[in-house]
């Protein structure tokens, strides 16, 4: 134990001196009813640290980063079962965010829960990610984040910037559609899993999205100090984007998680808005988002 925590730290010393691309804070919770020993706490803070590691430390892409430009990101694990000892099943929430240009204010770029988390981890046990290959359960599910979120980081910064890292999901759910793991497949109930998030995402029919996510921060957001008029003009545009989405798929995790990003940011920008401007949003946001009206309501208030 010792021995890994040592070999851990030299890691952690050595991505600050790179910069990697994740800034990211791994934590692991269990389920209040899960009664679990002082061994299995122990292995779950062993584990915080080798995906913090996992996270930190492997170099997902080809691009130089400067420690200020990382992608800022919180994943928690949460435990519900533990099948037999080493196994453990759950559900898993990823959060990302990305920085505003001339400000120290960071965007939410995604917030996500997914509900299909099982691994399997022994003690002492480092993990690794190989691409275009499924080695295990965790460090696949680690991956396949990892490069959704800078999927959704490149998006916001060019249009379809982060085409390649979606390709990289759809591969990381093509190695695993035989590992009898939940989460990877097209069949299992429910269009939450990591198959239909990115595969959605590849979609001709989300490419409003896409582009919503692009004008949203670079027209919108990244504007935002130094024209605010402009930028929250920016902002209504980009969101109407999605209406042609929501028209074919509506009620898509993907617009759905892109929103519940969205919601609180709104809601502060439009504070100092005239009642016109709020207006427009709120009928614009119940239209491509109904099931949250309500949340929108408070816009006006």
């Amino acid at each position: 134990m010792k021995h890994l925590i040592a070999c851990l730290l030299l890691g952690f010393t050595f991505t600050q001196l790179l910069a990697q691309e994740l800034n990211c804070k791994v934590s692991i919770i269990k389920e209040a009813s899960l009664e679990v020993n002082s061994t299995e706490l122990e292995i779950f803070k062993e584990l915080e640290l080798v995906l913090t590691e996992l996270m930190n430390n492997t170099q997902w892409t080809k691009d130089q980063f400067k420690t200020e430009e990382r992608i800022n990101c919180n994943i928690q694990l949460q435990i519900n079962k533990i099948p037999t000892p080493g196994t453990y099943s759950g559900a898993i929430q990823i959060q990302a965010s990305r920085p505003v240009f001339n400000s120290n204010y960071n965007t939410l770029l995604f917030n996500f829960r997914d509900e299909d988390l099982g691994f399997s981890y022994a003690r002492n046990t480092l993990i690794n990610y190989t691409p275009n290959q499924y080695r295990d359960n965790l460090s696949s599910t680690m991956a396949f984040y990892a490069y959704f979120m800078l999927g959704m980081d490149y998006d916001s910064f060019s249009s379809k910037g982060g085409t390649k890292y979606f390709n990289e999901c759809q591969q990381i759910v093509s190695n695993a559609q035989n590992s009898g793991a939940p989460g990877w497949k097209s069949s299992e109930q429910g269009k939450r899993n990591r198959f239909w998030l990115v595969d959605n995402i590849m979609q001709a029919a989300f490419e409003p999205l896409r582009e919503c996510n692009f004008s949203y921060h670079r027209n919108g957001m990244d504007q935002m100090f130094e024209d605010k008029v402009k930028g929250k003009k920016a902002l209504y545009d980009a969101l109407s984007k999605l209406t042609p989405v929501v028209q074919v798929r509506p009620n898509s995790p993907n617009v759905v998680n892109y929103l519940l990003c969205k919601r609180d940011e709104l809601k502060k920008i439009l504070s100092d808005s005239e009642l016109k401007e709020k207006t427009d949003f709120v009928t614009l946001l119940k239209r491509i988002d109904p099931s949250n009206s309500s949340i929108y309501q408070e816009i006006l208030e």
